[in-house]
């Protein structure tokens, strides 16, 4: 049969499966475990990234000429 009529779809026998509390258990934690693994990564991955951004922000940042001297005279440095 090429393609199913409708009628067969409705009344086509449905599949059970049957797992035990442990299994079951055992596939929840499993999967938690694979997430946190999975976000220890990521974080890992981001904090990376964040240091070479800081480091490149770092490099791109001028430097103030006579920055000291607002400190002896006590001015804020906005001026």
């Amino acid at each position: 049969m090429l393609y199913p009529s409708l009628f067969d779809s409705f009344f086509a026998p449905t599949r059970v499966i049957v797992v035990s509390e442990e299994r079951l258990k055992a596939a929840e934690q499993e999967a938690r475990r694979e997430q946190l693994e999975a976000l220890d990564n990521r974080i890992e991955e981001l904090n990376k990234y964040r240091t070479t951004l800081s480091a490149q922000i770092q490099k791109l940042e001028p430097t103030k000429v006579g920055g000291d001297l607002d400190a002896l005279d006590g001015a804020n440095g906005n001026g």
